[in-house]
């Protein structure tokens, strides 16, 4: 029988590793290219080294997945494991922590069953520790998360937007006639969920998202209240698959305001 980790145990691993290689090597970051045109730097890699030794060493049944692996080794984690599946980003929002751009985090699941369990999302410069548990809830820092209620409608919603990943079309779209009344992009997926979830902006939508990037991120805000589908994408299918492909994500602050954005979306 697979026992579940303890969160609170899982959270205050990912805090200490976070504060001792993400935060002391902010502002002074040499970051290197990758093959997909994305970054990498030295933070990145040790805090991947750093929370796989640790999580083998409390939960060796687990298998370890993240994004600076392989992607053969990454789909042979997703694969199995007798005591499910990490899936860690150890540094979300790369490029931002390279630039000086203080908006990045760490992001680990617990994957078992096909389904997230567990989720941490850690932002070490405004020290919020989001965590979520299925069927349990979401909290910040301790304190319960739920999405505020409240009835905005399109036109005075803020969407966060990354432009980059979206068909030209819906872009087009979006930068000469949005239907919301102010726009942001980022640059770090798992907070973006969670800032969703914590009621900072109203609509969201991402066109190429991995697994790493929202399985975290994207607990929490199911857990404050969002809607069930893992993902949704731009023509309203729901999403359930966990798969290392690249997912297109819409959501929103509320279901009238999801009805209205994919409504827009897809030509409406």
């Amino acid at each position: 029988m697979t026992v579940t980790p303890d969160i609170d145990t899982l959270a205050a691993l990912v805090v200490a590793a976070a504060d001792a290689e993400v935060l002391p090597r902010f502002g002074h970051v040499i970051a290197r290219g990758k093959a997909d045109g994305s970054l990498v730097t030295e933070a990145d890699l040790a805090m991947q080294e750093r929370l796989r030794g640790t999580l083998a060493a409390r939960w060796p049944q687990a298998a370890f997945l993240a994004e600076e692996m392989p992607a053969a080794a990454q789909q042979a984690a997703l694969a199995g494991g007798a005591g499910g599946v990490w899936c860690l980003d150890p540094l979300d929002g790369t490029t931002n922590y390279a630039a000086g751009f203080p908006y990045f985090g760490v992001s680990l699941a617990w994957i078992c069953g096909g389904q997230v369990r567990l989720g941490i999302v850690y932002d070490p410069v405004r020290r919020e520790l989001y965590a979520a548990e299925q069927g349990g809830g979401a909290r910040l820092n301790g304190v319960p998360l739920r999405l505020p209620e409240r009835g905005d409608g399109l036109a005075e919603a803020v969407a966060v937007v990354d432009f980059k990943r979206l068909p030209t079309d819906v872009a087009t779209r979006l930068a000469t006639r949005a239907p919301f009344r102010s726009q942001r992009n980022l640059g770090a997926v798992a907070l973006d969920w969670c800032w969703l979830a914590a009621g900072r902006f109203d609509l969201y939508l991402h066109g190429a998202q991995r697994l790493w990037d929202y399985a975290a991120g994207r607990l929490v805000y199911a857990e404050a209240g969002g809607a069930p589908c893992l993902l949704e994408s731009l023509d309203g299918e729901c999403v359930q698959e966990l798969t290392l492909a690249p997912r297109t994500a819409v959501a929103a602050a509320t279901r009238p305001l999801r009805d209205a954005w994919l409504a827009w979306l897809r030509g409406g």
